[in-house]
């Protein structure tokens, strides 16, 4: 079954990998025999379906999550080995889909306000003079 990611790219079945083992989650005395959890990997490097830009944008911005140019999404949430594979399918679609989404606009920086100004000074002097009245009196 391809992965698509909705108005960007369409992953070959092909090019997904598939590992299943003993879940640690729901599922009772079920999950000691059944192999519910879902490891899927995606090679980034060598996948076919992205263009040289798009690559390079997954590489830049998954860096931190891929061994050897390759991602792994993993699920054990659910009992049954079919909903995991559709919840992998869905994470791993939700990654590429959040890390090819353009930018959004940049911070223009501002300065802080005359009134803001104001205001922070009025609640400093307001926080020092709740504070010295907290204090010992000078003269005992």
């Amino acid at each position: 079954m391809d992965l698509e990611v909705p108005g960007v790219v369409t992953i070959s079945a092909g090019e997904l990998g598939w590992r299943f083992s003993r879940s640690s989650g729901p599922g009772g005395q079920h999950v000691n025999t059944s192999d519910s959890r879902v490891e899927l990997s995606w090679n980034i490097a060598e996948s076919a379906a992205l263009t040289d830009a798009q690559r390079e944008r997954l590489l830049e911005k998954l860096e931190r999550r891929l061994v050897a140019g390759t991602i792994t999404v993993t699920s054990s949430a659910q009992r049954s080995q079919l909903r995991n594979r559709e919840v992998a399918l869905a994470k791993l679609a939700a990654l590429v889909g959040d890390a090819l989404a353009p930018d959004g606009p940049k911070r223009r920086a501002t300065k802080p306000t005359r009134g803001s100004k104001r205001r922070h000074l009025a609640a400093k002097t307001q926080r020092s003079a709740t504070k010295k009245l907290r204090q010992r009196p000078a003269g005992d």
